[in-house]
């Protein structure tokens, strides 16, 4: 399957919805959690352009290393450290518009100035978080915050709830 996920389209929320549409089919019936991932960072990236985006799987009470687009990364995030292990403490999105003033911030880049994680939670665990960061301050506003958190529904309905 051959599919391009770059878009001409400059509104956020159209770019967004057109992503939607385009992934769906792109995860459909997949279950292998880390190929989902990979592809889910790739078409992420490509759509976007983010500075990185990756995930982070909770594995014997740390988030650990997933599937990623962009620079090397942190290997563990301890639960509570970062906007990562925040994210997965409170499992709430965070939206960070400038890392530096973020409490315990985990630098893993020091191009990174502004982040969004989105945790992915099933079954009322947190299964692990979406992170995606940006080397501008201030990149993601509620419109990412929600069409995010579509994306790992999308996520998890797939990988994860089995019905």
């Amino acid at each position: 399957m051959e599919a391009s996920f770059k878009s001409n389209l400059t509104d956020k929320r159209q770019r967004y919805a057109q992503f939607l549409e385009q992934f769906a089919p792109l995860i459909e019936g997949e279950k292998n959690e880390i190929s989902v991932l990979a592809n889910t960072s790739a078409a992420l990236k490509e759509a976007f352009g983010f500075f990185w985006i990756g995930f982070y799987l909770v594995q014997e009470g740390e988030l650990h290393l997933g599937p990623f687009q962009g620079s090397v990364a942190c290997y563990r995030i301890k639960k509570g450290r970062g906007v990562c292990g925040t994210a997965w403490a409170e499992a709430r999105t965070q939206v960070v518009p400038d890392v530096d003033q973020f409490p315990g911030h985990i630098a893993c880049s020091s191009l990174s100035r502004s982040e969004i994680v989105v945790p992915m939670i099933a079954d009322g665990e947190v299964r692990g978080v979406l992170d995606i960061d940006s080397d501008q301050l201030a990149t993601f506003d509620d419109t990412d915050r929600e069409f995010l958190e579509k994306v790992v529904d999308m996520l998890v309905q797939t990988l994860y709830l089995h019905v």
